[in-house]
């Protein structure tokens, strides 16, 4: 197979999909450095990390709260006008938050802010089918994530460093600037590139209803949930330990978590960003499969590790082996079922893998103090090469055709 190109920018030509990948870059950045903001805002108020921990749960919480019961509002209702309400709805929030007088109010719309976003992000990848055509598909996909990584990698730092600069406030009025900007972008993409068709409804029980037996039927999405699932376990019990494993296990202190933090979001960008190539060499099934294999080498090696430089170098591989798998999650839900069902598909496959997350960090919650951090990755690194198999075994033989409708959504001439 020819390698078409190691940097993804084919789709960039496309007007269209440029608008997305200019909002979405404009909302993420803004929102990792808000996200830092409002910890250190809650917790300065407080002293209390219940109220810290309520504002990292209700920025979570929505997304599962959306796929398990508003999915299909995803289908129904036009993309582009629920994207742009979202933004409209997050600006607001963050224009706001200033003037917010108590730790609850601040919770409380931190709340409205992540349901907003529990719309905007499935909303975003299940448009890009209909943006570009099929064969730029993996580029696209690989971008977003790679502008999601980036501001995975450099929001949070650069939060730290505004917030104590020049206080919270300035972050929340920066992040509510990226939303209209955001916002305006979408608003110039034609509604018809974002969506092919609108769902027809049979009621809204029963719509949701389609859109969970619509997962479990389609295999590509299958091999999303139950690979990528299996995966979570070990990811959220790894979070819990990787400050244990920095500041206790290699004595790296607060210098040493951050720097296995930012090793791992250095590691995701890089993976997501040439992630095209392997998609290209292998096919997804066998990407998506490896990607994990490659996390599990990288788990089990930070398990190893004598110090806290060579745990980052293992960690990076790790975010690398992310970056991969999650630009192959995008492209097997994508391809694996129709437009009319792809919203509610997608939100509910990224609820169940939330869902997952909290698990896997409450295991690793419970274990840290009976097993210790480099059990917990090596563990970690056991249950991934599970979910390889699991993932590579499901994908397998289904991954690489779309359905005929959504390839005949993609337009590629029409923007």
């Amino acid at each position: 197979m020819r390698l078409r190109s190691l940097v993804p920018l084919a789709p960039l030509r496309l007007p269209g999909f440029r608008n997305l990948f200019v909002a979405t870059l404009a909302s993420s950045l803004g929102s990792l450095l808000a996200a830092i903001a409002l910890a250190i805002d809650v917790k300065d108020r407080t002293g209390s990390g219940l109220w810290v921990g309520a504002v990292l749960v209700v920025e979570l919480l929505p997304t599962v709260a959306v796929g398990l019961l508003f999915g299909p509002l995803l289908d129904r209702l036009d993309r582009r006008s629920l994207m742009v309400g979202a933004d409209l709805l997050r600006a607001a929030v963050f224009a706001a938050l200033p003037f917010a007088g108590s730790a609850a109010t601040i919770v409380g719309l931190a709340l409205l802010a992540g349901l907003a976003t529990g719309f905007f992000r499935p909303a975003v990848f299940a448009g890009v089918p209909n943006l570009v055509p099929d064969g730029q598909l993996p580029q696209a996909n690989a971008l977003l994530q790679t502008v999601e990584n980036a501001s995975w990698m450099l929001g949070p730092a650069l939060g730290g460093v505004l917030t104590a600069a020049a206080g919270p406030s300035a972050a929340y009025g920066i992040n509510a600037a990226s939303f209209l900007i955001s916002g305006v972008l979408v608003a110039r993409i034609p509604a018809r590139l974002l969506q092919s068709e609108k769902a027809l409804t049979r009621g809204h029980w029963r719509d949701l209803g389609d859109g969970f037996v619509a997962v479990l039927r389609a295999r590509p999405l299958l091999a999303v949930l139950v690979g990528w699932g299996i995966a979570q376990l070990a990811v959220g019990a790894a979070n819990v330990a990787e400050v244990f494993i920095a500041k206790d296990t290699f004595s790296a202190g607060d210098f040493g978590y951050g720097l296995l933090y930012s090793s791992i979001g250095a590691g995701r960008v890089l993976g997501s960003f040439v992630s095209t190539v392997a998609l290209e060499r292998l096919g997804t099934a066998r990407t998506f499969g490896s990607s994990m294999l490659v996390m599990a080498i990288g788990f089990a090696a930070t398990a190893a590790s004598p110090d806290i430089w060579v745990a980052a170098l293992c960690v990076f591989v790790v975010g690398a082996g992310n970056g991969f798998a999650v630009t192959c999650n995008g492209l097997l839900v994508q391809r694996g079922i129709e437009d009319a069902t792809r919203g509610r598909a997608l939100t509910f496959v990224m609820s169940a893998v939330f869902l997952l997350v909290g698990v896997g960090t409450a295991a690793g919650g419970v274990l840290i103090a009976h097993v210790g951090p480099r059990w917990i990755w090596a563990g970690g690194a056991g249950t991934l090469v599970v979910a390889a198999a699991g993932g590579y075994l499901l994908a397998r033989g289904s991954a690489e055709a779309a359905p005929a409708q959504a390839v005949g959504s993609a337009a590629p001439a029409a923007n």
